[in-house]
């Protein structure tokens, strides 16, 4: 991809404001929380967050969270999104967005949307846009090859550049699967793109039960590719089955804080402490999320 001077320019600018992106305001963390918990949440009480949406988001607010991350499908949603967020005093300074970008074809309806989604929400306000690209195919175990791993990265440093033209920062997402095979895919979308580019969403959890519920492999990456995190997803376990709050456990949370804290990195805070089988069901989503923001509050008090 031939870079302009104009959008390394823009990606710079975005980047910056990416990892100050909590320190605007009154000088509390800015918190934020993305739909997927609060979706495992009420899924397990037999209710659907996105048909009870506006009660939801009442419950976000009272959790004491300043932001949500909503995954957003079309420019069209961004409207009727952001007027329900202000409703409960909510900001949208992130949000996700699925791609397909490991061919040429889907790689071009990708970027296209996404660029689209971008422009409207740049208006509203939104600094980061989240992108997990997806597997071959939804529930498979086959990885992706040599040249499909070249058109993706090829691809998000097309997307984080267009983006960063219009001051929306690109973070890249992943879940375990990338770290199957040596973790090639993930290493090569960090290796193979533009830093200036394509920022990292770090999901600490992910990278952990993806090399087999190891903390070290989760420092490790953040010793790699601190510089470049404009994100963080926090979720945490104890004995590898996912906690009700975020709170002590598996990850030492503290310590990542403290090694971002002494690289100069100040990425967006956004829980996502979900559920899952095994999970100890002691509280309900308002009552889990009090408490894992005033551990989240605690432990990245830093970066406010």
């Amino acid at each position: 991809m031939s870079i302009s001077r104009r959008t390394v320019m823009a990606a710079t600018g975005a980047l910056a404001f990416g990892s100050l992106i909590g320190a605007a305001g009154s000088g509390r963390l800015h918190l934020a929380s993305n739909v997927y918990p609060w979706g495992t949440f009420y899924g397990r009480e037999g209710k659907d967050f996105n048909k009870s949406m506006d009660a939801g988001l009442a419950e976000v607010a009272a959790a004491g969270l300043d932001g949500f991350e909503p995954i957003i499908g079309s420019p069209q949603q961004i409207d009727t999104m952001i007027a329900m967020l202000g409703k409960h005093g909510l900001e949208m300074r992130s949000f996700y967005v699925n791609s397909s970008l490991h061919t040429a074809d889907e790689a071009k309806r990708s970027i296209e949307q996404i660029v689209a989604i971008g422009r409207k929400a740049r208006e509203a306000g939104t600094r980061i846009i989240v992108t997990n690209p997806n597997p071959i195919k939804w529930g498979g175990t086959e990885n992706k090859d040599d040249a499909m791993l070249r058109t993706q990265a090829r691809a998000l440093d097309e997307l984080g550049g267009r983006l960063a033209e219009m001051g929306i920062t690109l973070s890249y997402h992943f879940h375990d699967p990338e770290f199957r095979a040596g973790a090639r895919e993930f290493h090569h979308m960090m290796c193979g793109t533009d830093a200036r580019l394509v920022t990292l969403c770090l999901d600490a959890h992910w990278v952990y039960r993806g090399t087999g519920n190891s903390a070290v492999a989760v420092m490790d990456v953040v010793r790699l590719y601190g510089p470049r995190i404009s994100e963080l997803h926090l979720r945490q376990s104890r004995n590898h089955v996912w906690t009700e709050a975020f709170e002590e456990g598996d990850i030492d949370y503290p310590a990542l804080a403290e090694h971002l804290r002494k690289l100069g990195v100040r990425p967006h805070v956004v829980l996502e402490q979900a559920v899952e089988s095994g999970s100890p069901r002691t509280m309900n989503a308002l009552e889990a999320h009090r408490k894992g923001v005033a551990y989240a509050r605690k432990v990245f008090a830093d970066f406010a």
